[in-house]
């Protein structure tokens, strides 16, 4: 999720575990230091823009290295406020606030790797989108209101019901999803297409349009579902996934991350001699975040000295105006 959602989150978190144990503006502040801090590993470079894509939400993202780090510092901050006789409860406030961080990402569809030292497998649910207001509001009116009420118990109150109902509202993701993941599937077999994968994500600040993508051996197909939807069906768009290219670049190191970290939502690209890769989960067609050219064109390919990043933007206005009607359930195509 966005920075300042994250940051929110851990406020709102610091303040619900701390209680009545310290001053409110204390566990806000630690709570949203916690629910920052995994998000510093984007200063790093791992040397490309393909592994630093990859690698971020890495180690700074497991819960088990986080729970080491609670430790110690749970016991700084108690210390430095002359609270260590409660340097458990800073511990378990602290522990939440850092934890809740990544559990929260691991709900978007980018891949957040929840499993290290054990597994490296990027966990993505994809049932929010990275940015939601929905979301990320009430957590902000419930935390201020903590901070500014003068009636201490109520601003926890609020506080406390902001966290339900922003946590209800994941849940309606998830069911949401759920949803049109079934419509998808019928949609689908109804019209003779066998999806080997099949992606179902929100579109931009919202949990009312979903986009699908469905991988069918050389081709991928993308489609849009509103819950205001009124056709049972949905009308699916049939792309190339550029399978040749896929072979003759089978040995390149970023093909091959960028194809594990995609969980197979990946197509190859052509272009004016250059050659790359796109994630197909992030975006849509024909507008990626994350698109990579890898090699040059000769008569083979031939890897490029380091990747680079050529993803493309959409025309907001334009892109906007589509996705308000066809939320709305207006059966328009999307932009192209």
């Amino acid at each position: 999720m966005d920075s300042l959602t994250q940051l929110t989150l851990g406020a709102a978190v610091g303040l619900a575990a701390m209680g009545r144990r310290t001053a409110p503006w204390k566990a806000a502040l630690w709570g949203a230091v916690a629910g920052t801090l995994p998000d510093l590993d984007v200063f790093i470079d791992h040397g490309d823009p393909i592994r630093n894509m990859v690698l971020h939400r890495a180690e700074t993202h497991a819960p088990f290295w986080l729970t080491l780090f609670s430790l110690p510092f749970a016991a700084a901050v108690a210390r430095l406020h002359g609270e260590s006789d409660r340097w458990r409860r800073w511990w378990l406030a602290l522990w939440l606030a850092l934890v809740t961080h990544p559990l929260l990402d691991g709900m978007t569809v980018y891949g957040t790797q929840l499993g290290l030292p054990f597994t490296d497998h990027p966990y993505a649910a994809g049932s929010i989108f990275i940015i939601d207001p929905l979301y990320t509001v009430p957590l902000i009116v419930g935390v201020v209101w903590a901070l500014g009420s003068a009636n201490a118990g109520r601003g926890r109150a609020a506080n406390l019901a902001a966290l339900a109902l922003s946590t209800a509202y994941l849940g309606f993701g998830v069911v949401a999803q759920m949803h049109v993941d079934g419509v998808a599937r019928r949609s689908l077999a109804a019209q003779g297409i066998t999806a080997e994968r099949l992606l179902v994500t929100p579109t931009a600040f919202n949990t009312v349009l979903w986009r699908v993508v469905a991988i069918d051996g050389a081709h991928y197909h993308e489609g849009f579902r509103s819950l205001l939807d009124e056709k049972p069906a949905m009308h699916f768009d049939r792309f190339e996934r550029g399978s040749a290219l896929a072979a003759e670049l089978r040995g390149d190191d970023g093909v091959q991350r960028i194809q594990a970290f995609s969980h197979g939502f990946w197509a190859m690209w052509e272009r004016d001699g250059t050659l790359g890769i796109v994630d197909l989960r992030m975006g849509q067609e024909p507008d990626y975040s994350f698109r990579f050219a890898v090699a040059a064109r000769q008569s083979a390919p031939v890897p490029l000295p380091a990747p680079k990043q050529v993803g493309s933007r959409p025309d907001l206005e334009r892109g906007l105006a589509w996705l308000w009607r066809r939320a709305l359930g207006e059966p328009i195509a999307p932009p192209r």
